[in-house]
């Protein structure tokens, strides 16, 4: 059985990594967004720095990430948190690897004192839906044909849990 990946915080040194393995794991399976074309705007931004991602490696390389947040700016939503991006290297899915990050960061929610973790997830995307289940994320709402992606309309899954 392979290694299991390490999990931690994420440092300015992995922007370029980040960025790669996002733009290689583009799909509409998961992107609303266009796929990204250069030049490509940096992976951090004013809003998401290191310090709302945990980086997967495996043999010393990032092979996947989650990005942690806020729902809302509103103090009185402030208990609450939503993983707003996971990805994970295509070589590396099957490894455990979303599932150690998925686990990481409801304890680092937990750290930050939320009391609950959201997400969002598109109805057609059964593996990563699969994958939140198992981990005890459950349906909270449903916006039918919310996105139109390669001629289909496609749901926009809410999931959460409490912490």
């Amino acid at each position: 059985m392979s290694a299991a990946p390490l999990i931690r915080t994420a440092t300015l040194d992995d922007e370029d990594a980040l960025g790669r393995l996002d733009r290689d794991t583009w799909s509409t399976l998961h992107a609303v967004m266009p796929r990204p074309r250069p030049p490509y705007e940096p992976f951090y931004s004013e809003r998401f720095g290191p310090r709302d991602h945990l980086v997967a490696e495996l043999a010393g390389r990032p092979v996947g990430y989650i990005r942690l947040g806020f729902p809302t700016p509103l103090a009185c939503n402030a208990h609450v948190r939503q993983i707003l991006g996971l990805a994970v290297a295509e070589e590396a899915r099957g490894a455990g690897v979303g599932r150690a990050l998925l686990r990481a960061v409801r304890e680092e929610a937990r750290r930050q004192g939320a009391r609950r973790i959201t997400l969002r997830v598109l109805g057609h995307n059964t593996p990563a839906r699969r994958l939140y289940e198992s981990e005890g994320f459950v349906v909270e709402g449903v916006l039918p044909g919310e996105f139109l992606l390669d001629g289909a309309y496609v749901d926009d899954i809410l999931m959460g849990c409490a912490l």
